[in-house]
Parts: C-alpha cells; sequence; structure tokens
C-alpha cells in the first residue's frame, strides 16, 4: 500500500514539476509572414546568384544563364515570387 502510494506520488509530481500542462497557452509570439517573405527572397536571389555564376563558368551567355537559373528555380522549389522593393 506505502509502495503504490509512493509511486503515485513521484509520479504526479514529476507530472506537476515537469512544465507540461495541457491548459497552459504558449508566450512564444507567432512567426511574422514578413520574415518568412523575407528569407524567401533571400535564398531565391542568393540561389540565382549561385547559379547563374555557375552557368556563366560552363560558357553560358549571361541572359540565357539568367533565364535557365529562373526556369530551373521554378521546377526544384514551390515559391517563385520575385521580390517586392
Amino acid at each position: 500500500m506505502t509502495k503504490s502510494f509512493l509511486t503515485v506520488a513521484i509520479v504526479a509530481a514529476l507530472v506537476a514539476t515537469t512544465g507540461c500542462s495541457l491548459f497552459r497557452k504558449s508566450n512564444r509570439p507567432k512567426e511574422s509572414s514578413a520574415i518568412s517573405s523575407e528569407v524567401e527572397a533571400t535564398f531565391r536571389q542568393r540561389w540565382l546568384d549561385k547559379r547563374i555564376a555557375e552557368l556563366t563558368a560552363q560558357g553560358v551567355a549571361a541572359p540565357a544563364a539568367r533565364t535557365q537559373a529562373e526556369q530551373e528555380f521554378r521546377d526544384r522549389f514551390g515559391f517563385d515570387q520575385k521580390p517586392k522593393k
């Protein structure tokens, strides 16, 4: 009897002190969509710059390299939005 009571008491204490609660509201602020848009825009620009440099190093003309890199980006990634200024 004492052993089972002690086990229940220890489990209850662990549950109460772990910070795990079903009714606790998170204090983390919601992620801003402006931040994610900015990250996507910078990723897109950096990826395009790198790919254009690779293509021009292989001998492709700059305008054709840009067009090909943009097409490859659209094919590979789902978010193809030009950065808004």
